[in-house]
Parts: structure tokens; sequence; C-alpha cells
């Protein structure tokens, strides 16, 4: 038999490489410097918590274009010595100085998505010593080092995130700081140029050396809280003062006797499980991967969670989010009545209670232990706001606060946004299974999804559940207020077959192609019988799992 040099001997025939496999320790980031460096914390006697916070502090230097000390952190960590899940939300809040009238006052109907006024309290730093001082194990000023380390010598830029970084700086180089960091010699770095970014390094050191109140209550606090004020900013070195993470219960429903694990608000990870309820009523195994049958049930069930997602999430703290409610087995049955098998619903509506750049990073370890972790400054680089000398980009995520007054996400004075960002984590029997996530605004949902059916439903290999062609809706309600577009756009990833998009388009969806949004995958698996570990990260990013 002749083998053409397209064809795979084994696997799926989209899979773009066979997954990693390793015993000690494996990690799975979106750049590849990152990863090595998780490893070599790993090696260095450094667990999988150690490991995660230095890939995230190089990834906030190498991937400036999805997350950053600017921004916040949400992380789901399973611990082998007491065998349970714990869940981190490292989200900051909006500035006490803010109110709603403000923006009514001043002509707003919607919060602008870039500039001063998105500007809430970065979480990260926090995020990052909330993790370490429940489960780690090195010193910071070793987690770090790495970081401080590229930061200072340079690193040479890859190619997906230059071409972001090249996006991005057309939108932020006028916003005061911003050119002078991330723009070298006038422009944005090109593939394989060496960046340097010694304000970054000098920042890093200091967390490193004087730990997190530096950031919150220190010099750096006092550099974000000036530059703000002086270019007309509302956030101040008393909000910062005032932040605190959250240790929290992760919420999970279960999936044909798999055990999903998402994040409840102000986040959007029960979406996934609200659609994984609705999908557990159909023979989706029979129906096929690429089959219109499938992907019409998919994106019907999408348009119903996306409402109730529109809705009720919001921050918890601030008003009663229906939760087990909305995750819950009868309610699926309800909503999934609502589905036509033959035709696409032009409107939906939320049910009715009874009484956007991220990156994301996996990491495990010898012990059993394994994080999975997602931080993000939202769009892509943040606000454009970049404070002083300090090297890193101030989030926007305040622009998903909505400015409708009596919504559960309005934008009120201390309050967490709503979020996008979600890692997500599967057990089965009570054990680690999966640690995975799929960067991406509102795809991430809709990504987490698509990955859980590829795998139990489809019987994928972690690389080929990554790798298989996407869908995206869009066009949902969302929860700033704006409301659903009749029957909303689906947009298709190039792998499927033509005759399932017309059959698609026959029962009245609106197709649509795109070569991006379609995610950023990264993924580890444990073997429970053998504790090995497998990896995976897809081609859709500059990406790398790598093991030992």
């Amino acid at each position: 038999m002749c083998i053409h040099g397209q064809d795979r001997i084994t696997g799926l025939p989209f899979a773009t490489r066979s997954e990693v496999i390793a015993r000690n320790g494996m990690a799975a980031t979106s750049q590849p410097l990152a990863t090595q460096v998780a490893l070599d914390i790993l090696k260095s006697g450094g667990n999988a918590i150690d490991a995660a916070i230095a890939a995230n502090a190089v990834l906030g230097l190498m991937e400036p274009t999805g997350c950053g000390i600017g921004g916040d952190l949400f992380a789901i960590i399973w611990d082998a010595e007491s065998r349970q899940l714990y869940a981190l939300n490292a989200s900051g809040r909006s500035p006490a100085a803010l109110r709603l009238s403000w923006f009514k006052e001043h002509g707003y109907q919607q919060i602008p998505p870039l500039g001063p006024l998105p500007v809430t309290v970065p979480g990260c730093v926090d995020g990052w010593f909330e993790m370490h001082r429940r489960f780690g194990s090195l010193p910071m000023t070793d987690i770090l080092r790495p970081a401080i380390d590229y930061a200072r010598e340079g690193f040479p830029v890859s190619e997906l995130i230059a071409y972001y970084w090249q996006r991005n700086a057309r939108s932020l180089m006028h916003y005061p700081g911003f050119a002078g960091i991330f723009m070298p010699g006038g422009s944005a770095p090109a593939k394989g140029e060496i960046f340097k970014n010694p304000f970054l390094a000098g920042t890093l050191e200091k967390i490193a050396t004087m730990g997190r109140d530096v950031f919150y209550k220190g010099e750096i606090a006092d550099s974000i809280g000036d530059y703000m004020k002086r270019n007309g900013g509302f956030l101040t070195r008393e909000d910062l003062a005032t932040h605190a993470s959250e240790w929290i219960e992760p919420v999970s429903v279960n999936y044909r006797g798999y055990d999903v694990w998402e994040l409840p608000p102000n986040g959007q990870g029960i979406a996934a499980l609200q659609i994984l309820n609705i999908l557990e009523g159909y023979d989706i195994h029979s129906m096929g991967q690429q089959s219109a049958g499938y992907l019409h049930i998919l994106t019907e069930a999408i348009k119903l969670v996306f409402e109730d997602r529109a809705n009720y999430y919001a921050d918890p703290d601030f008003g009663r989010i229906p939760v087990s409610w909305l995750v819950s087995k009868d309610y699926a049955v309800r909503r999934r009545s609502l589905i036509s098998p033959d035709t696409a619903a032009l409107m939906v509506s939320p049910g009715v209670p009874e009484q956007g750049n991220t990156i994301y990073l996996t990491v495990a370890d010898r012990e059993g232990n394994m994080v999975s972790l997602i931080q993000s400054n939202y769009r892509g680089m943040g606000s454009g706001m970049t404070p002083g000398k300090l090297g890193f980009v101030l989030q926007d995520r305040g622009e998903l606060f909505s400015l409708q007054e009596g919504h559960p996400n309005v934008f009120e004075p201390g309050k967490r946004p709503f979020h996008t960002i979600i890692p997500a984590f599967i057990t089965r029997n009570g054990q680690p299974w999966i640690s995975f996530g799929v960067m991406g605004g509102s795809m991430q949902p809709q990504g987490h999804v698509q990955i859980v059916v590829n795998l139990i439903d489809f019987g994928m290999n972690l690389q080929e559940a990554g790798d298989a062609p996407r869908i995206r809706h869009g066009g949902s309600s969302e929860p700033t207020g704006e409301k659903m577009v009749d029957g909303g756009i689906l947009f298709m990833e190039s792998g499927f077959p033509p005759e399932t998009i017309r059959d698609l388009e026959k029962k009245g969806h609106t197709i649509r192609f795109s070569d991006g949004n379609f995610g950023g995958y990264q993924a580890i698996m444990r073997d429970t019988v053998t504790g090995v570990y497998y990896g995976a990260s897809e081609s859709r990013k500059d990406g790398q799992a790598a093991g030992y």
C-alpha cells in the first residue's frame, strides 16, 4: 500500500501530531519557552503549582497579547495529598469612586473597550501568592527568576504572538506609556525579533523579593494610582489595597459517567455544564462529529444557554445567582424540549427560575498534583493604559459590565465584572483525569463542550480532541445587555464536509467561515492506573506540550 505524504499512519487524519507522553511531569502552554520553564521548575524540585506560576509569569512577558500581571486569574487545582479539587477566583473589582450615574451623565450606552474607564483591579499577582501560600513549595524568588531573566536578556517573539502584537499596537500605541515599552524603535516586534522588557523585570524582581503587598499596598500600587489619576482614570491605590482573591467551590455535572468541573459566576464556566446537560439527552455518538445533526443540536443548546448566561451570570456578592438550578438535570430537560431537530431557532429566551484574548496553561507533577490555570487582560493587550515604568498593561475587563439598571451584571462600585476566562477539569470515579482549557472569549464554554464531547462521545485521544474542527455560535445576547441577533451566525472552521454545511443551511442556520476565534486548547490527561501523563497543545497557537 502506498502511503501518501498527507496520510497519518495512526490517529485521525486531522490530528496535527501524536500526544506527548511522560511519567514524571507535563506542561502545556501557548508558548514553547514557557512550557520549558515549567518543566525546569518541576525538575528543580518544584511542584505543579510552582511551575504554573512560573509559566504564567513568563507568558505575561512573552505573550502580552493575552495576559500579564495587569489582568485577572482563575485556577482549578487537584491536590494529590488531600485528593480534592480547589478553585481560586483571583478577579479584581471595579473602582470604588466610579458610579453608574457617572456613565449616564456623560452619555455612555456601554463602557468603552480601551482607555481608563474599563480598568479594574488586576488580580493576577494576588492569585499567584494565594496559590503559592496554600500549595507552593519553592520560594517565589526561584519561581519568578526565569521570567525576570528573560525580561532582561530578551527572547525571540513567536509567530502568532507577533501577529497579534502588531494588531494590538495599532489600537493602543497612543495610550500613555504603551509605545515606550511595547514598540521598541517605533514598531511592534516581528517574528523572531528579540524583545526585552527591563521595566517588567524590575517589577517582577520587587514582587519576588518583597511579596504581593508591594503590588497592592506599596510602590507599585502608588505608581498605578498616580498614573490613573493623571490620565483620567478612577482606579486608586485604595482599590488595590482592599483587593483579595477568593477560594471557592467548583461546580460540576456528570456527563455520561464523567464529572466535568467549572467555576461558578462571575465567570461563564457553568455555561459549558448547562450545554452538556442538554446534549446528554441525545445519542451524540451515533450522529457523528461532523454531522449536521450533531452540530445543529449543539448550536441550539448554545443559544439557549447563552440567554441564561446573559441574564443571570454576574458577581454573586451583589445578588443571588441560581447556579444549582441552572446546572440541574431537570432544568436541562425543560430547555431541551425547546429544541427542534429540523429548524434553527430565530429567537430564544432565558429560563425563568422556580422560587473578549487569553492564555491557558496546565501543569502536572510526579506527585499527581495538577493545575488548570487561565489568565487574561481581556481584549488582547488590555486597555492600553501602561503605568509608569512597570512594564505591563492594565486590563480592560470592566468593559463587560452592563449599564442597564436592574441587570445582574450592572456596573456598581467594588463589583467584579462578568468574566469570560474559565479553566476546566474532568474527574472520573473521584480520580483526576483531564485538566484542560480553551481560551478565547465567548468561544470558551463552546470549546469546552466540543472537547468533552470529542473525548467522551467520539472517543478521540487528547490531541485529536483539540485538533478536530470546531464551530462557534455568534450573535447571542451578552451580559452587557446586548440582545441576540435573530438566529445568530454559525461560524465554522475549515474541515467540515460540504454536505454538512448544506444541511445546516437547510435547517435555517446562517453560516460564515472564519480563520480565527476558535480558541486555543491545552490539556493534560492522567492515566489513573499507570500514573502516566498525556499532553496536548493544538496547532491554532504557538504552544507546546512537553514532559519528562
